[in-house]
C-alpha cells in the first residue's frame, strides 16, 4: 500500500478509520464505478488507489457515510466528517463537466484561500519588521532591499525552494526549483496533435537549452509542476471557463495541443489562468484516463515511483546522524549510507 502522492511527493498521511485503507484524511470514493482517490493536503491533488486496494475499502467508505448524521449532500455530491481528522467525499452519478467543475472548484478554491491566508501572513510579518525598525530608529532605507526580498518571498514563495523531482532520459531524476518555473514552456511539434514540454532544472549545465519531454515523460512533467505555476488557486469563473476549454479537447491532452496551435512556444506562466488551470486539470485527467483503460501496472509504478523520489529528497535534507537517532528513538536499525 502506497502512502506518498504521486503529484508533490508528499506523505499522504493516515486514519484510523478506514481498516482497509489507512492512508489519507480525505478519501473520495465513488461506488458504482469502483474509483477510490486519495486527496493530498498539501497540493490539493486527487490520487487514484490502485485496483487491488479499493473494493473492501470503498463498501467501509460507503457504509460510515451512510452511518454519518454530520453530512452535506446534493443529489450527485456528498460530504460527510466521519472524525475529527477524517472527510469522505462520495461521488453519485453526476455529468462529466459538472463532476469536473465540483472536483476542480473545491481543488483550486481551497488552494486559493491557502495562498492568500499565507500571503497575508507573510506580508503582516513584514509590516512587524518595519515598524520594528522604526520605533527603535533604523530607516527604512537601509534595509530596504531586504524588505522587498521578504515581500517576494511572502508573495511568490522562495526561488530556491525545490517544487519537484522530475524523471528524465535514462531514468536520472532531476530537481526543479521555483525559479525555474518561469522557463517552462510548451512548444509545437511535427504534427497538429504533437507537443513538448520544456523544463529547466537544477544542476543543468550553464548555456544549455532546457530539457524537451515529450509522450508520457511530459504528462507526468507536467501534472508535477503545474500545481505549483497555479498555485494561487483559481476563481469559480476561471475553473468553469477551464473546464469549458477541457470539454472542448477530444482528450485530455488535447488541450495541450490547441494550446500550441495558438502559439508555437508557449511559457505557460504567460498563459491566461484559464488555461493554465485547464493545462493542471488535463495533465491529471489523463494520468486516471490511461489508468482507467488498464494500464493500472503505469500507476503502480508511478506510486512506486513517488515513494522512491520522497525517499531521495529526504535523504537529501536530513544528515545520517539524524536519521540514525531517529532510528533509535524508534527502536529499529538504521539503513547504512554513504
Amino acid at each position: 500500500m502506497f502512502s506518498t502522492c504521486i503529484f508533490c511527493h508528499a506523505s499522504l498521511g493516515t486514519n484510523a478509520v478506514i481498516e482497509a485503507f489507512p492512508v489519507g484524511e480525505r478519501l473520495a470514493f465513488d461506488p458504482a464505478k469502483g474509483r477510490l482517490w486519495v486527496v493530498c493536503r498539501r497540493c490539493e491533488r486527487w490520487n487514484l488507489s490502485p485496483l487491488e486496494e479499493r473494493w473492501e475499502a470503498i463498501e467501509d467508505c460507503e457504509r460510515r457515510f451512510r452511518g454519518t448524521k454530520l453530512r452535506m449532500s446534493t443529489d450527485n455530491i456528498g460530504m460527510a466528517r466521519v472524525d475529527e481528522m477524517v472527510t469522505l467525499v462520495r461521488i453519485g452519478r453526476p455529468l462529466r463537466p459538472e463532476f469536473a467543475a465540483w472536483r476542480y472548484g473545491d481543488q483550486f478554491g481551497r488552494r486559493r484561500r491557502r495562498q492568500l491566508l499565507m500571503t497575508g501572513a507573510g506580508v503582516g510579518a513584514v509590516g512587524a519588521v518595519v515598524l520594528g525598525g522604526t520605533a527603535i530608529g533604523v530607516s527604512v532605507g537601509s534595509f530596504g532591499w531586504m524588505i522587498a526580498q521578504w515581500g517576494q518571498y511572502a508573495i511568490r514563495g522562495s526561488p530556491k525552494k525545490i517544487i519537484a523531482h522530475i524523471p528524465i532520459d535514462n531514468g536520472v531524476i532531476v530537481p526543479v526549483r521555483r525559479k525555474h518555473l518561469d522557463r517552462l514552456a510548451v512548444r509545437g511539434g511535427t504534427s497538429a496533435a504533437d507537443w513538448a514540454l520544456c523544463v529547466r532544472y537544477d544542476g543543468a549545465p550553464n548555456g544549455e537549452p532546457p530539457v524537451e519531454l515529450h509522450g508520457e515523460s511530459a504528462q507526468r512533467a507536467a501534472a508535477m509542476l503545474l500545481p505549483a505555476v497555479n498555485r494561487y488557486g483559481a476563481t469559480r469563473t476561471q475553473v468553469a471557463d477551464a473546464v469549458k476549454l477541457l470539454e472542448s479537447a477530444d482528450t485530455p491532452l488535447g488541450v495541450f495541443a490547441l494550446t500550441v496551435r495558438q502559439q508555437d512556444h508557449a511559457l505557460v506562466t504567460k498563459l491566461q489562468p484559464s488555461v493554465r488551470i485547464a493545462l493542471e486539470m488535463a495533465a491529471h485527467e489523463e494520468r486516471e484516463r490511461r489508468a482507467l483503460e488498464g494500464e493500472l501496472s503505469t500507476l503502480e509504478r508511478e506510486w512506486r515511483e513517488a515513494e522512491e523520489i520522497a525517499a531521495i529528497a529526504d535523504n537529501l535534507l536530513v544528515p545520517a546522524r539524524v536519521e540514525q537517532a531517529l532510528a533509535m528513538l524508534h527502536g529499529r536499525p538504521s539503513a547504512t549510507r554513504p
